[in-house]
């Protein structure tokens, strides 16, 4: 394959309650329908309440398998639960075997990988990470596995939580903040990534737009599809708008552009929880 095209989704939120985000799900259905990638994929936070209903899954599933490309799929934490960090209040729902179980017998695998146009590309379930769940250990070691096999390759790595705001090793504030991924497993990821020809990282769940290249490692974050969160609640830090992410990859390279769909709306955060028609 000379070229390998790939739109990154993120964040849709799905839930029939939902009518907003359903209609700006509708409209990036429409330009993948136009455009057709070779694949798709869901960067995380697929449904709205995964944890608490599988009902938001099988509703999010059934809106993704409509679509005229192939899907796949990472967790985020409204789909599965948070991770917790070194320092800081425990989330309220916490990763468990029941909740990622339901996810990957719902929705899809959690994690995978696979190679086109001369590239490896991974996917990581960055959820479970310093949750010491079984499936945390599993992933790190299938991920041993999946880079000795990427030697001599580009890669590409996504998953739904930034690895970090601007560096590696950021403050203690950031390095324990519910928005990346947190330490010790981020330097894990880092030094086990850097025995490879790592060339990008695409993410979602902070809601806004952001790309910038650190040490020769492009980062890359899709905005949501559903919705922006307001000033009050999320301060700036990159671009607070609905959209998503198209690439080209070909043989040591590629190109990234940053979208918005056809009639796709800024839907708040607070309008949709607040004011929202009634589907």
């Amino acid at each position: 394959m000379p070229q390998f095209r790939l739109t990154q989704i993120s964040d849709t939120h799905l839930a029939r309650r939902h009518k907003l985000l359903i209609d700006n799900f509708h409209r990036v259905s429409e330009h993948i329908d136009a455009t057709r990638p070779d694949l798709m994929l869901n960067s995380g936070d697929v449904s709205f309440d995964g944890p608490n209903s599988r009902d938001d899954l099988v509703f999010a599933k059934q809106l993704h398998t409509a679509l005229p490309v192939d899907c796949l799929y990472l967790p985020g934490n409204h789909d599965i639960g948070d991770n917790p960090t070194a320092v800081g209040a425990v989330p309220a729902q916490l990763p468990s075997e029941a909740t990622c179980d339901a996810f990957t017998s719902v929705v899809g695998e959690d994690r995978w990988h696979f190679d086109a146009a001369g590239w490896c590309f991974i996917g990581l379930n960055s959820l479970i990470m310093n949750t010491g769940l079984d499936r945390e250990a599993e992933q790190f070691d299938w991920l041993a596995t999946a880079l000795d096999k990427a030697v001599g390759k580009p890669v590409a790595l996504f998953l739904h939580k930034p690895l970090y705001l601007d560096v590696p090793y950021d403050t203690e504030r950031e390095a324990t903040s519910f928005r990346y991924v947190p330490q010790p497993a981020r330097r894990r990821l880092i030094e086990m990534f850097g025995k490879v020809d790592w060339r990008l990282v695409g993410s979602g769940h902070v809601h806004q737009r952001r790309d910038y290249t650190f040490e020769h490692v492009r980062h890359v974050w899709a905005p949501s599809v559903g919705f922006t969160v307001p000033d009050a609640k999320q301060e700036w830090i990159g671009v607070k708008e609905v959209g998503f992410v198209e690439y080209r990859f070909q043989p040591d390279s590629f190109e990234v552009r940053h979208v918005r769909a056809k009639g796709q709306v800024d839907v708040d955060l607070d309008m949709l929880l607040g004011k929202e028609p009634v589907a």
